[in-house]
């Protein structure tokens, strides 16, 4: 069964849309979209890192995700504006990344697939790595599930409950950057945000509690994936974007059924 490309690209495609769900769920509540741009841009000086030093692509991501996201936290609360200090640690890391992946000398480089994704060349050992880092994304949620939610409600009344949000925010760290190190080989370092985001936001419309909002968001992402893989097979286009742009249609879809059901 493995040996057939498109059930390992539709397996690798479901295992991130499973381990995206709750976190991009979080990223939306805690409107923390450009947080997760800086991250995932991060990725690109991680390949460059991990190439160059000939080591695991996933090590030096995983690393170089976790410094942004550290860095980024650390910095938003010294009184920086936190949209412009995301904007500039964003494009900064990107750019940084795509100069150091120039200087590699004797090791090919796809660029475009990680920009983009190359869903089609995964293989078994990938396919290992996205679910055995998106079932630790979703076991970690779970198991702070009640803790997370109550920080993203209200800082205030989780310190009463005896809850650190900042310990807490260092999950959510945590979790992102195992998320973008295992999305990266499916849908780039430029998309992962959109996989993150768009489908929780289509969840957003059709749901009436934090768990049933995890739930559509990961139905939203897995119908994307799937749709977005028949759509790339029989009309040529990119894999990636073609996955993002589906998932695109189910927000606008589910925006629309959204306000039939929930008229103002």
């Amino acid at each position: 069964m493995f040996d057939d490309f498109m059930i390992r690209a539709t397996l690798a495609g479901l295992g991130l849309a499973l381990a995206a769900a709750p976190l991009g769920c979080f990223v939306v509540w805690r409107r923390m979209a450009y947080f997760g741009d800086a991250t995932a841009h991060a990725a690109i000086l991680g390949v460059a890192l991990a190439l160059a030093l000939n080591t695991s692509v996933f090590a030096g991501v995983l690393v170089l995700a976790l410094l942004m996201a550290g860095i980024v936290t650390s910095l938003s609360g010294r009184g920086y504006a936190v949209d412009t200090l995301l904007g500039v640690m964003a494009h900064s890391a990107l750019a940084l990344g795509l100069v150091a992946v120039s200087f590699l000398q004797g090791v090919r480089v796809d660029l475009m697939a990680w920009l983009f994704g190359d869903i089609l060349s995964v293989t078994r050992a990938d396919l290992a790595l996205i679910w055995g880092g998106g079932g630790l994304v979703a076991g970690l949620i779970a198991w702070r599930w009640q803790a997370l939610l109550t920080a993203t409600l209200n800082v205030d009344l989780a310190w009463a409950a005896g809850i650190n949000p900042r310990r807490e925010q260092q999950i959510l760290t945590l979790a992102l950057a195992v998320v973008v190190a295992v999305a990266i080989k499916v849908v780039g370092a430029l998309l992962i945000s959109a996989m993150l985001i768009i489908p929780a936001a289509a969840a957003r419309p059709l749901s009436r509690t934090p768990e049933a909002m995890v739930i559509f968001a990961a139905l939203a992402g897995g119908a994307a994936v799937l749709g977005g893989l028949q759509i790339s097979l029989f009309a040529d286009t990119p894999t990636g974007p073609t996955i993002i742009a589906t998932a695109a249609l189910i927000f606008l879809l589910s925006t629309a059924f959204g306000r039939v059901i929930r008229p103002k």
